[in-house]
């Protein structure tokens, strides 16, 4: 658990931050991202999507340890610093999702070992609420879980799926599954795209917050999916609808303009879980933490009164 690179200054978070290496079981070295919260009712696990990185979520932790957590956030193996899996460093790339449990289950053992607060709580965003929904299915040691956008479904035309499927799947037979997605290649959107007509977000302020920290510190972005991360997310979203709901109380929170994942999973993974509650934000696109700052309030507030109540 030695010390790692932490951009305090991108991140704007609360002070005390800090960052340490890890190993997963797999032998994978991993970033994992502290925020102190003093006089802390607990800790937060921060699950970031695909592309994401700690110093993403400085603002949110923030806001967390002025309602009374502490959060701890991963880089998850293939992005941000931890290790990345192919020669070129752009791609997102994944052989299995079981991969991205074995970063879970490291993330958990670190903050035990470090003493972190608990009880423990999720929150996470896009394929972090893949990630988080599989880890409570696996019976993770969390009171209670809060979801942004999961990941459940990934949006894809209709006529495009059954080719997705089928060129993905021959990718991992073939040997070409480190190849981009189609459509996408090896720059970062948050660097290259304009806030004009942007998928993440309406608030300029925050898209200006996530240009910055992608341009102070390139070695943190990633590119367009590998054709394998493809196979793998598809086969994980599948096996992931034909599990019922687990038994933790859960929140969710999704913009109404969502334009990166697919909704209609998400409605049907609230509709049947009990006690859950699907919250909608009018006008917001996929990031709701990194909305206008009503939605990203009103999002934080309902997390944290789920943890508090949860406690």
């Amino acid at each position: 658990m030695s010390s790692a690179p932490f951009h305090a200054h991108l991140a704007d978070g609360p002070e005390g931050g800090y960052a340490r290496w890890l190993s997963a079981a797999d032998g994978v070295r991993l970033r994992v991202g502290v925020w102190p919260a003093k006089g802390a009712r607990g800790t937060v696990l921060l699950l970031p999507g695909r592309t994401e990185y700690i110093e993403k979520y400085g603002r949110t932790a923030a806001d967390l340890a002025a309602r009374g957590y502490a959060t701890l956030a991963v880089d998850w193996r293939g992005q941000g610093l931890s290790d990345r899996a192919l020669d070129d460093p752009m791609s997102g790339h994944v052989g299995d999702f079981a991969e991205y449990q074995l970063d879970f289950d490291e993330m958990l053992a670190f903050a035990r070992a470090e003493g972190l607060p608990q009880p423990f709580h999720l929150l996470s965003h896009s394929m972090g609420g893949c990630i988080a929904l599989r880890a409570l299915m696996r019976g993770a040691p969390v009171k209670s879980a809060a979801f942004s956008a999961p990941m459940w479904g990934i949006l894809i035309a209709a006529w495009m799926r059954p080719i997705a499927v089928a060129l993905s799947t021959a990718s991992r037979w073939f040997a070409f599954d480190s190849r981009y997605a189609p459509g996408t290649g090896p720059k970062s959107y948050v660097a290259e795209a304009p806030f004009a007509g942007n998928t993440l977000t309406t608030d300029a302020e925050m898209w200006a917050y996530m240009r910055e920290q992608a341009q102070g510190d390139p070695a943190l972005t990633l590119g367009g999916p590998s054709l394998g991360w493809l196979q793998a997310a598809l086969g994980e979203c599948h096996a992931l609808t034909l599990l019922p709901s687990p038994a933790y109380p859960a929140v969710c929170g999704l913009g109404t303009q969502e334009k990166i994942v697919d909704t209609a999973p998400i409605h049907a993974r609230m509709a049947r879980w009990p006690g859950a509650r699907l919250d909608l934000y009018p006008g917001a696109e996929h990031e709701v933490l990194m909305e206008r700052p009503t939605t990203r309030a009103a999002f934080t507030d309902r997390a944290v009164a789920l943890f508090d109540s949860a406690r």
